[in-house]
């Protein structure tokens, strides 16, 4: 056995030793004609000195028709040949070297050969050039893999297009095409998209309910994407079913708990922030009690005809949806003449802004501020507003917008319009 063991290892030694005496019996003239890679010494004019075979099998020419008979940019397509003049010839003159120069080389068959040029100029020993060595290899397979990869950009951008269109289409189903006219009120709403790349999760709708009665609603879904919308879309539509069966705010957002809690108790729990609110006209007094249910959701603002303003406190409404129980806020309040309600989605409160010195998110705070500046007004001008509050945030703004606002206008002025 160590016999055998011996006479093996012999024989692997035997067999490199002759695998490298083969490899030193290659001539330097047979490595410069078939080098894997193009080769050609030229004159400081650019006329062809000595080309190697391999760069004569690549352009399909005879070493006889280039060798003192052409210069190396006859080579090159007009293209070529022009930037040859004007930046490679003058940018190897003042560096002795340019490397890595992407040309195309005109082959015998009238083809273009994609190829890398790297030239050095040769000096004697007293410094003066005396001949330019260029190594060209060849770039078929790279500019065919950057061919692909710039179909593929393409593609990707065509189909990232498509999906914008796709997903502005998704969220248009998702939202009321018009508010309704309400009699007595004024009625005005507005969405913000942050990104065209993934459909929101905000919603919002105001609708007839029996005796004369109206139901509104403004949620926020968790997440983006298909996955929300399919959850805005069914909250939206059980939040209609509901109030058409039991108009009571909190009944309402209690149905849509069970939806929720049922569809989504899995692996991949779904839930929203939600306020609901019953609107009821005062026929004696004018104007309208709303009572407001809240699952979550940021508390609405209230913009007083005598220029105050304050949200209206919903505390402890839990999420809904992530719990099969949720214990639901609600409040009562009137709204009379001059006097604007809006409600809003946490987009606009979370939204990145330069302009708050005690941090990076626009608050609650500086939301209340705004309102109070702004009191009294009406539902347009309200939305108006938050419309321009939201193109100051420009890029701060990271997550979908919903806003809606109702008031009750002042009666006309005799003798205004």
């Amino acid at each position: 056995m160590m016999r055998k063991a011996t006479d093996g290892g012999g024989s692997e030694n035997r067999d490199d030793h002759a695998a490298f005496s083969a490899l030193l019996e290659d001539s330097a003239e047979d490595l410069y004609e078939r080098a894997p890679c193009g080769y050609l010494s030229t004159l400081l004019d650019g006329t062809i000195a000595k080309i190697n075979t391999t760069l004569l099998n690549w352009l399909g020419r005879q070493r006889g028709d280039l060798v003192g008979r052409k210069t190396f940019s006859d080579l090159l397509t007009v293209g070529g040949r022009l930037y040859h003049e004007t930046h490679f010839a003058p940018l190897l003159r003042m560096q002795g070297e340019v490397s890595g120069i992407a040309l195309e080389l005109k082959t015998a068959d009238g083809s273009r050969l994609p190829v890398l040029v790297t030239s050095t100029v040769k000096t004697g020993s007293d410094g003066q050039p005396l001949l330019i060595r260029t190594t060209v290899f060849d770039a078929r397979d790279r500019r065919a893999y950057e061919t692909e990869l710039l179909r593929a950009r393409q593609e990707a951008e065509r189909e990232r297009e498509e999906l914008k269109r796709l997903n502005a289409t998704l969220q248009r189903t998702l939202l009321p095409p018009a508010l309704v006219n309400v009699p007595g009120l004024d009625v005005a709403a507005h969405y913000h998209i942050a990104s065209t790349d993934k459909v929101g999760g905000d919603f919002y709708d105001l609708f007839p309910l029996a005796s004369g009665t109206w139901g509104l609603f403004l949620g926020d879904v968790c997440g983006k994407g298909a996955a929300a919308a399919a959850v805005t879309s069914l909250a939206r539509y059980t939040l209609r079913a509901a109030a058409v069966y039991d108009p009571d705010p909190v009944a309402v957002l209690s149905n849509l708990n069970t939806v929720l809690n049922h569809e989504y108790n899995g692996h991949d729990p779904r839930f929203c922030t939600v306020v609901f609110g019953l609107l009821i006209p005062d026929t004696e007094r004018g104007g309208f009690r709303i009572t407001l249910a809240s699952g979550g959701h940021p508390p609405a603002l209230l913009m007083r005809a005598d220029g105050s303003a304050d949200y209206l406190p919903t505390p402890g409404g839990q999420l809904i949806g992530a719990l099969p129980d949720a214990h639901i806020a609600t409040t009562t309040v009137r709204l009379d003449l001059g006097d604007t309600l809006l409600l809003h989605t946490d987009g606009l409160t979370e939204a990145h802004t330069a302009q708050i010195t005690d941090g990076d998110r626009y608050g609650d705070d500086a939301l209340l501020d705004f309102a109070q500046a702004l009191a009294p007004t009406t539902a347009s001008d309200a939305v108006a507003a938050v419309r321009d509050l939201l193109d100051t945030f420009g890029t701060g703004v990271d997550d979908d917008t919903a806003v809606l606002a109702i008031s009750v206008p002042r009666p006309t002025s005799e003798g205004q319009p």
